[in-house]
């Protein structure tokens, strides 16, 4: 039955050729999402970023695989041409885990959120994924059960994900908390404090702080080999020369979160909108924010990446 499973999962899935050649070279491999590239940077800004972030883990001796849902395929890995058809399209699904079989059924272009990379990356055998910002608990989540399907699935499934942190519109203190209560580790490197996506500090503390990539792939090595499924959240700040100021982006971010309750925009819809008006009222200062932070996420994951490749290289006989 388990044969079976795995056979009946991989007919979904398409490797492009320099993820197979990876493979085949045993050479650590990066899951990249496509979210970021449809819905959370304009075009033409989301397909250079997208190429140089590939660039970045490419140079540090990792694969990039950055994943999507083509004409009803799982496409771990994607070429120039793919990642312009998702930059630049404008009518590319949002897929999260409950909309992952629609989309590939539908044979419909599908950028992957946090939640459906991380399945599509375990799936593919990809231990280890980068992204901007993990979702979490929205602000007000008392009243509208606003919750992030990216943290139930870091309780569910096993990849480590390299982030600058959860982005500054949720209500962190209640996303750690959530996290907590899951059992998910939160690492930190370079700080002690977990990150604020465009700022560096939150103000909370992350369980435990992890500077070295080999001592990160230990920790996450053992919590797996303990038999303690489920994700790893490493958290690094964005540099501090394109961190914005506190004060600044808070304010900014809760005149965006008045303009979005005051439209009715909800579920889904929230984060790219969010995205969007704090890129506009803040001049676009908050992109090169976030496209500084990626970067920097992609050189953090890329060495983990290494270090976890590695370490299972030395378990086996």
């Amino acid at each position: 039955m388990e044969g079976f499973h795995v056979q009946g999962m991989n007919r979904f899935l398409k490797f492009s050729e320099a993820v197979s050649r990876a493979q085949a070279e045993g050479r650590a491999i990066v899951a990249l999402e496509s979210t970021i590239i449809a819905h959370g940077m304009p075009w033409p800004q989301n397909v250079s970023t997208a190429r140089e972030v590939e660039a970045i883990i490419r140079e540090l001796g990792a694969e990039p695989a950055t994943i999507a849902v083509i004409d009803g395929r799982i496409c771990i890995g994607l070429d120039d041409g793919q990642l312009e058809l998702l930059g630049s399209s404008g009518h590319a699904h949002k897929v999260s885990r409950r909309d992952l079989p629609a989309v590939v059924a539908s044979g419909e272009l599908g950028a992957t959120t946090v939640a459906a990379t991380m399945i599509c990356a375990a799936l593919a055998g990809i231990e280890v994924f980068v992204t901007g910002g993990i979702g979490g608990v929205h602000r007000g989540a008392s009243e509208t059960f606003d919750i992030s399907a990216d943290l139930q699935e870091l309780a569910n499934t096993s990849v480590a994900v390299v982030c600058a942190g959860a982005k500054s519109i949720l209500d962190i203190a209640l996303t750690l908390e959530y996290l907590e209560t899951h059992g998910v580790p939160v690492l930190s490197c370079g700080q002690d404090n977990f990150a604020a996506f465009y700022t560096r500090d939150s103000g909370f503390r992350a369980d435990y702080r992890r500077d070295d990539a080999a001592d990160q792939a230990r920790f996450i090595r053992t919590k797996w080999d303990l038999g303690l499924t489920g994700g790893v959240v490493l958290s690094t700040p964005v540099p501090q020369a394109a961190q914005m100021p506190a004060g600044e982006i808070d304010a900014i971010t809760q005149a965006a979160l008045e303009e979005a309750q005051a439209q009715g925009i909800t579920g889904k819809a929230v984060t790219p909108f969010l995205l969007a008006r704090i890129k506009a009222l803040t001049q676009g200062r908050s992109l090169a924010t976030n496209i500084a932070l990626v970067k920097h996420n992609a050189e953090v994951g890329a060495r983990l990446a290494i270090a976890l490749h590695t370490s299972a290289q030395g378990t086996r006989p």
